[in-house]
């Protein structure tokens, strides 16, 4: 019979995700980004003229609501640049890491023996800068799930067709 044993780890001697180097996401992808805010707030905008027009009880706030709008616009664009600059991954030999986030970081390490499929999505705007977005399913269903956005095309269908492969090779 075999002994069991359960040895302690030493906490230490474990390698630190931290010091991985993670990649940035293409800067082309900020033109996306600011594309879609964009189309946002010009159509909040035509709402608040909108509003402006029929309701004229609002006119004397006028100022208030332009200066609402613009701290808004000027708060979304920030945390946008913000948020993309917090985003990283990196593919190593046995899995994929995955890190964003601003006030609460998320960092996903995602083993490829949990990885059950990949799809590139290309988006209208994407695609005019030839970029596609990851996402990465799990066995560990939606919660597992990641999306990496703003890769180049090319990089992305490498990076895609690597993962396969690594797939292939668990099965």
């Amino acid at each position: 019979m075999q002994d069991f044993t359960n040895e302690t780890l030493d906490i230490d001697a474990l390698p630190k995700y931290e010091e991985v180097a993670l990649n940035a996401l293409n800067r082309k992808y900020w033109k996306v980004v600011l594309l879609n805010i964009s189309i946002f707030l010009f159509i909040l905008a035509a709402g608040i003229a909108i509003v402006l027009f029929f309701i004229e009880e609002l006119s004397p706030y006028l100022y208030i609501i332009i200066g609402t709008y613009l701290l808004f616009s000027i708060l979304l664009i920030v945390l946008y640049l913000v948020s993309i600059k917090k985003i990283g991954y990196a593919i190593r030999e046995k899995d994929l890491i995955y890190k964003s986030g601003i006030i609460s970081i998320s960092t996903a390490i995602i083993p490829f023996t949990r990885i059950q499929h990949i799809t590139l999505n290309e988006g209208i705007f994407s695609r005019m800068f030839q970029l596609g977005s990851l996402h990465v399913f799990t066995a560990g269903g939606i919660s597992g799930s990641i999306t990496i956005p703003g890769l180049d095309i090319n990089l992305a269908k490498t990076i895609k067709e690597e993962l396969n492969r690594q797939l292939a090779k668990v099965d």
